[in-house]
């Protein structure tokens, strides 16, 4: 949706005002289909029979009012019945004054003269499939820029089309110094304006002549001695800085690129946020992330998290406990000086920003303290933080541009900052130099050689490592990728499943350990989960490094549109110190002795594959291999072909179910023959036909077990099954699913191996395996086959806690189990995938489970926990006292 577009709809529309269809062209103004909202305004769509209402499910519940309070009306009508139980994403009402709102998804209220509503337009996104980021709230100015950003990179390429590596990268740099050029006049740095005035008087309207008049400009801001350039080049500022030093190729223009420009720079870009700015601007250039522009960048409230506990919180207490100590002030000031923060995956420079940002703040609360004190020796204040304090690392040409330049903008914001309270500050121009942003490969560069952690004369740096690295689970990783991961793992045992963010955790334990440097990441919760706890933790941890603070999951709401809904955690690593740990639940701060690889409070913990179960629960063990090319495999028709030729053959087929079969209710059968049955077997053609391909399958084999089995072919390769009722398990369950798929089969089913039995158990066993604590710990604990779980018997049953109940209790878990499964029978028309899709799963069948659940939990304790965290500390601390308690 183009919110140009839309911010002039809705002017029109309010310009226009028209009651009776207001609603209406409220809806079109966000692009709702046509359609749709014509049946709505004929009633079709409408629930409410009231007049002055419109309730349509799902989207929005809509009320005009003359005479009541609006304010008490919309209380009201937010928690009324017959209106939540249908979901309305708005609740909007008005007396054409004033126009109040609220999202029943966020809770976000709003509360306009309708006069406003053009400033507002983010507020209704939704309606657009467009989710609120926080950008939006912050400053719409932001996506207008790169929007327009975004129209002049296409049509620059239309005029001058490259795939040359050369060729874009001088574009790229185009891009950065143009951007600059809009910043400068509308900030102060240039007079107001002077460039698009400039550009806009000297040039031709067809663009013939832009091309030669930006070549003169860009070097005229190079130099500060100019003295055979016209009077209105000389007039410009000498820039320096490195941005304009080197002598790059400038595209040429068309009439229309001319106009683009000229446009852009009648924005008001001294409203642009570089740190949110510079990330949309990336996305400017990425075609395959234009869609979801705006939605890149890190929010401030996300880097906060990483920032705070990380080192901004220790300088501000430090700052606290100097109070109107003149030598700790200056003392803190030093410290001030002496960091460097360092982001080796600092995309467009967004977490170098805002700790820039924070420390600008802080360096200015400080002089404040200093001038209360001795007005006459610190009545100068001006900020000694320097850019060349900020590192990072960047694979993208553009993004390591886009970065460069908006440190130099974010650096020129707080010089005014800096100016609005002291009254002066040190001149923007001529720039200094910019960060220290390196172009190349995180995973490959020496990170002590890009951010060295001494000075030349080897005095100690405070440095802090932070950021937000790829994440990129294993199956998602490309060649280059996949060949980066063997050259940092090669002494590792085993690392070919973890993810490719563990590239940054490994490089990042090996630059702080042995000092006093920490280390803050964003991660997908993945690396604190299942086999990659003990394939990446006991290396961090051998060298002596703790976790020190821990954001537990939560979701990432603001990445691009395909990774909208990932969720994350926050780490922060150091040596190991007895200062306080901290976790963070749900926004809530707990401090803590230690903080385990999952994440949890307790001690550093690495679950490993345990053959017997440590609860008193039985075996679970895993299903047959027919290793047979199919033949041992038979389809419903193929069953039914062949009994209604051969009925004899009834006593050599059984049911076969394995993982797909159980959860997508397909059926299958196979041909289960035992040795003493195989000369009646051989006398049926089709049965003897079957046996000699899998005869011949099997010899074809490079396993000398699997050749041996050639001469039995009537059985399967590996048999585990018992004569006898079992309890069936996936090992490959869904990861978006809150429960576990499991149920009962009756005796003389054929279990596959792509599933697990436990044989013989009492009902209440399922309702153990089929809870929702249970598939927390299995989530926590498992592998993963791209993003689902593998649900292992050694890894996710066997080392489940589970604490010895009594008969009662068993008894009470039976009867829940029991109304489970008749809540699942209530549904014969759906497969397990369907009953058990958190989408779509059926209410009764949802309160069985609910109920079951609390039935399971009052197992563990009689309180109810209140989180999944709260469920895995109490878990694994449960797991340590049962390991200890058993010698395992």
């Amino acid at each position: 949706m183009n919110t140009e577009k839309l911010e002039s709809n809705l002017k029109a529309l309010v310009t226009n005002l028209n009651q009776e269809t207001f609603i209406y062209d409220l809806l079109m103004a966000y692009e709702l289909p046509k359609a749709a909202v014509t049946r709505l305004q004929k009633g079709d769509y409408n629930i409410s029979k009231i007049p002055g209402e419109i309730l349509w499910k799902k989207k929005l519940f809509f009320k005009k009012e003359t005479d009541a309070d609006l304010h008490h009306l919309i209380d009201r009508l937010r928690i009324a019945p017959a209106i939540t139980k249908q979901h309305p994403r708005f609740i909007v009402v008005t007396d054409f004054q004033t126009l109040l709102s609220v999202d029943t998804k966020t809770g976000d209220t709003l509360d306009i003269s309708i006069s406003e509503l053009a400033k507002h337009y983010d507020f209704f996104l939704p309606w657009a499939g467009l989710e609120k980021a926080q950008f939006q709230s912050e400053n719409p100015a932001d996506v207008k820029a790169a929007e327009r950003m975004g129209r002049l990179y296409d049509i620059i390429l239309e005029d001058n089309p490259t795939e040359e590596k050369d060729q874009l990268h001088a574009l790229n740099i185009f891009l950065s110094r143009l951007l600059f050029c809009f910043f400068a006049e509308d900030t102060g740095i240039f007079q107001d304006n002077q460039f698009t005035n400039a550009l806009a008087s000297h040039t031709a309207d067809d663009g013939s002549d832009l091309q030669t008049y930006l070549h003169k400009l860009f070097a005229v801001l190079n130099l500060s001695e100019r003295p055979n350039y016209p009077q209105f080049l000389q007039d410009f500022p000498y820039v320096n800085g490195g941005l304009f030093a080197d002598d790059y190729p400038i595209p040429t223009f068309s009439a229309k690129s001319r106009k683009i420009i000229i446009e852009c720079g009648t924005l008001d870009w001294k409203e642009i946020n570089p740190d949110i700015f510079g990330s949309m601007i990336q996305a400017v250039v990425h075609n395959d992330q234009r869609s979801s522009l705006g939605m890149h960048y890190t929010s401030v409230t996300n880097i906060m998290k990483v920032i705070e506990p990380l080192f901004l919180n220790d300088l501000r207490e430090a700052l606290e406990k100097a109070e109107d100590d003149e030598k700790k002030l200056i003392k803190l000031l030093g410290r001030l000086y002496n960091l460097r923060i360092f982001d080796p995956a600092c995309g467009s420079g967004n977490f170098l920003i805002i700790a820039y940002k924070e420390l600008c703040k802080l360096e200015i609360n400080i002089f404040r303290q200093l001038q209360q004190i001795n007005a006459l020796n610190w009545g100068h204040a001006v900020s000694g933080l320097q850019l060349n304090q900020f590192y990072g690392i960047e694979l993208d040409d553009f993004a390591h541009e886009t970065a460069k330049l908006s440190l130099w903008l974010t650096a020129h914001q707080m010089n005014l900052a800096f100016k609005e309270v002291f009254g002066e500050t040190r001149p923007t121009l001529p720039l200094q130099d910019s960060g220290n942003i390196t172009c190349g490969n995180a995973t490959r560069l020496d990170w002590e050689e890009v951010c060295p952690k001494t000075d030349l004369k080897g005095n100690k740096y405070e440095v802090y490592i932070l950021g937000n690295p790829p994440y990129l689970g294993s199956s998602l990783q490309d060649e280059k990728q996949k060949a980066e991961m063997d050259n940092l793992f090669s002494d590792f045992k085993s690392y070919k499943n973890l993810d490719y963010i563990a590239c940054w955790f490994f490089k990042g334990a090996n630059y702080i350990r042995n000092s006093n440097l920490k280390l803050g990441f964003v991660s997908t919760n993945s690396i604190c989960q299942g086999e990659q706890v003990a394939l990446l933790w006991p290396y961090v941890f051998k060298h002596e490094l703790e976790i020190f603070f821990t954001h537990q999951s939560f979701k990432w709401t603001n990445n691009a549109k395909g990774k909208a809904g990932v969720t994350v955690v926050i780490i922060g690593l150091r040596n190991r110190d007895i200062a306080p740990k901290y976790i963070w639940r749900g926004g809530l701060r707990g401090s803590t002795k230690n903080i385990s690889p999952y994440l949890t409070e307790g001690e550093n913990i690495f679950l490993s594959r345990i053959s017997k179960p440590i609860s008193k629960i039985p075996i679970m063990i895993r299903g047959s291999t027919p290793t047979d090319d199919g033949n041992l495999i038979l389809s419903k028709d193929e069953k039914n072909a062949l009994l209604m030729q051969h009925p004899e053959s009834s006593v050599f087929i059984k049911k076969l179910v394995g993982s797909n079969e159980f959860i997508n209710g397909i059926e299958r059968w196979c041909l289960w023959i035992e040795d003493e049955q195989l000369d009646a077997a051989l006398m049926i053609p089709e049965i003897k036909i079957r046996l000699d391909k899998i005869s011949a399958f099997r010899n074809k084999s490079k396993a000398k077990c699997t050749v041996a089995f050639s001469e039995f072919p009537n059985r399967f390769k590996q048999s585990q099954h018992k004569n006898k009722p079992c309890i069936l398990v996936p090992r490959v369950a869904s990861e978006k699913r809150q429960y576990i798929t499991c149920g009962f089969l009756e005796e003389g089913t054929i279990i596959l191996d792509s599933a697990q039995a436990v044989y013989g158990a009492e009902p209440y066993i399922l309702g153990i395996i089929n809870s929702y604590i249970h598939c927390v710990w299995v989530k926590a604990t498992s592998g993963r086959l791209k993003s689902d779980i593998r649900y292992s018997s050694a890894l996710c049953y066997n080392t489940f806690p589970f604490p010895e109940i009594t008969e009662a209790q068993k008894n009470t878990l039976e009867s829940h189990v029991f109304k489970v499964l008749d809540e699942r029978e209530l549904h014969p028309e759906k497969t397990m995938a369907q009953l058990y899709d958190p989408d779509k799963m059926p209410e009764g069948l949802r309160q069985a489970h609910h109920e079951m659940d609390l039935a399971i939990e009052q197992c563990y304790r009689p309180q109810s926990f209140k989180t999944d965290e709260e469920r895995l500390e109490y878990l694994f601390a449960l797991y340590e006292k049962m390991i200890e308690a058993e010698g395992k």
